[in-house]
């Protein structure tokens, strides 16, 4: 919609003033998921049928573990903020996603899977915590640094674990079209949730689905107004 008003609306009475690049930066963010070379990864990855739910979950994996490196070696203040943003941003979004997604396809496949995804579910609660006061921190916070890294320090042990236990378990139980279909159904899903943490919110569909709906277009609207790393 936004292409097709610029293509029938004079160019004056779309791009005005300096809100104009901000509008259109983010009106791409909200569209696709990004990659380290800020093209959509999504429909590439997605459109693979040899791409696995568990390829896409490391790929994030590593994408956060990126951001985060990116965070700890910023020397500008400047860089830290979109380097932040940019963490909180894609962390959020992953999380939420493999609450409504890949927790249920656990619970409904894997042998001892609601145990799995339950511990899996409260890890992320710990992690939504420390997100939700990082993310309105500043870099000359004396917590901004030990806030990342206690972040990290709880994410990086979840990953290990579910790269190593749940991923594996999951992927025996499914054949290559079903976590084809569920890596597709996961990508979808990060377009559509909440872009900031929500800890009190509920960590399981449909209630998930309903709170994230209500809260993801604030989250989005405000995204317009934050900076993020060029090309992301």
């Amino acid at each position: 919609m936004y292409r097709q008003a610029l293509r029938t609306q004079p160019t004056k009475q779309i791009l005005t003033g300096t809100f104009a690049r901000p509008l259109l930066a983010s009106s791409i963010r909200l569209q696709s998921t990004q990659t380290r070379q800020g093209t959509a990864t999504g429909a590439t990855m997605a459109g693979s049928a040899a791409t696995r739910v568990s390829d896409r979950i490391k790929h994030d994996h590593q994408e956060l573990e990126e951001y985060y490196n990116n965070i700890k070696k910023a020397q500008r203040d400047d860089d830290k903020i979109r380097w932040q943003n940019q963490f909180v941003w894609e962390l959020a979004r992953h999380s939420i996603a493999e609450e409504i997604v890949v927790y249920p396809a656990l619970e409904k496949h894997v042998p001892d899977g609601m145990k799995l995804a339950e511990k899996d579910r409260s890890e992320h609660q710990q992690v939504k915590e420390k997100l939700y006061e990082f993310q309105s921190m500043k870099p000359t916070d004396p917590t901004f640094l030990p806030a990342i890294d206690s972040i990290w320090e709880s994410l990086s042990q979840h990953i290990k674990e579910e790269e190593r236990d749940d991923l594996p378990a999951l992927e025996k139980a499914l054949d290559a079209e079903a976590s084809g279909v569920l890596a597709r159904s996961f990508d979808r899903t990060k377009h559509f949730v909440p872009t900031r943490s929500h800890p009190s919110a509920p960590d399981r569909p449909p209630y998930e689905t309903v709170v994230g709906m209500m809260a993801t277009p604030i989250d989005k609207l405000m995204d317009m107004f934050r900076k993020f790393p060029e090309g992301k």
